[in-house]
């Protein structure tokens, strides 16, 4: 597990990446803040929403509480944030059973 501390402690390492990778670095955040600032068709609640899903399938800790966070801010309910972690979770499982096919074709294949 990682707590808040472990964030803390981590993060500032992010000054050596901007150092090495300036104009990266700066991409990135602007990105960012492009995806996440104003928009025309998405809500940031159901972008956030997004987020989290995407953070609980990729599993990054840093992600999933910040998202979760911020999609509560935006305005999403922890039933929101719970549905989204669910769709998430199914179709991780999803992923998995279907990857599971080529096991099966293998040995169809081989027999």
């Amino acid at each position: 597990m990682h707590s808040h501390s472990d964030h803390n402690d981590e993060a500032k390492y992010m000054a050596d990446i901007k150092e090495a990778a300036p104009e990266m670095v700066s991409a990135f955040f602007g990105f960012d803040k492009a995806v996440f600032g104003k928009t025309a068709n998405l809500d940031l609640a159901t972008r956030e929403l997004i987020a989290v899903g995407v953070a609980v399938t990729t599993q990054c800790p840093f992600c999933i509480e910040d998202h979760a966070e911020r999609a509560v801010k935006a305005g999403a309910s922890r039933a929101d944030v719970a549905e989204a972690v669910m769709v998430a979770a199914a179709l991780r499982a999803g992923g998995g059973v279907t990857h599971g096919w080529k096991a099966m074709k293998r040995i169809a294949e081989s027999e």
